[in-house]
């Protein structure tokens, strides 16, 4: 049975003090931890992530605590001629999680405007080469690369192709459960259609799944538990801690004990 982990994508949101964090909390992180062992690293899109910082982050946490970290956007969203040197100094940056053994996963999310082209193609193989010694996954948002030759390929590279669970719009990936690598990765980004085009990068998420919704997913999650050496299961609707909610409910139907912050083997 593979080591399972399950949390949120991102830890800290402003709209989560008050229905998760209790008023005054000072550490985040600490208080984060006293109920899962995993969290998804976003800041790292948005800006480098620092050496120092990871290395107090991996600190602060337990033993068994596991990190996800996103690839900045000049990776995967902002493509450049500077991008790979980019790679490089990412690589480097985020040695303290390798170092510790809390890094689960290296994230490669990209965006719908990332089409299936020879270019595409390209790059996404250069940036697999570039950090071939780390646990990679990566996440389409884009139905064109939902293909038998793009699977193939991430099973020769050892890369987790990541599931998705999003609203059911034109071009948007469907539910398509591909195991590619020894670890799985399934994101659940809610299933907003009326906001996922027009709203912002928080009303997009807001979304509540209910058992129902996720009970669907418990047959799968068993089997890739299985086959896999680990399974990561991330909750982006983040919307006023309805992926706290969601990861909670998610624990209650896989019936499992992740309360006391150690991985499920």
């Amino acid at each position: 049975m593979s080591e399972l982990l399950i949390g949120t994508s991102g830890y800290y949101y402003k709209d989560w003090v008050g229905t998760f964090y209790p008023q005054g909390t000072r550490e985040y992180l600490a208080y984060y931890q006293r109920e899962f062992h995993f969290t998804e690293l976003n800041f790292s899109y948005y800006r480098m992530p620092q050496a120092s910082a990871l290395e107090k982050m991996a600190a602060q946490t337990s033993e068994t605590f596991q990190f996800a970290i996103k690839a900045t956007r000049n990776m995967t969203h902002e493509i450049s001629p500077q991008t790979q040197g980019e790679v490089q100094t990412f690589v480097e940056n985020i040695q303290p999680l390798v170092d510790s053994g809390k890094l689960a996963a290296v994230l490669l999310q990209f965006p719908f405007s990332f089409h299936y082209t020879v270019a595409s193609r390209k790059h996404l193989a250069k940036l697999c080469q570039a950090m071939r010694d780390l646990p990679l996954a990566v996440e389409f948002r884009n139905r064109e690369w939902q293909r038998q030759s793009v699977y193939d390929g991430l099973r020769q590279l050892h890369v987790c192709f990541a599931n998705v669970d999003l609203p059911a719009l034109p071009g948007l990936p469907t539910v398509e459960k591909q195991t590619t690598a020894k670890l799985a990765y399934i994101r659940f980004h809610g299933r907003n259609k009326a906001n996922w085009w027009r709203g912002d990068n928080a009303s997009r998420y807001d979304y509540h799944y209910n058992e129902r919704e996720l009970g669907e997913w418990v047959p799968y999650i068993q089997a890739l538990r299985n086959q896999s050496k680990k399974v990561i299961l991330a909750f982006n609707n983040h919307w006023n801690a309805q992926a706290i909610q969601n990861a909670r409910m998610m624990i209650d139907l896989l019936n499992i004990d992740n309360r006391s912050g150690s991985p499920v083997t």
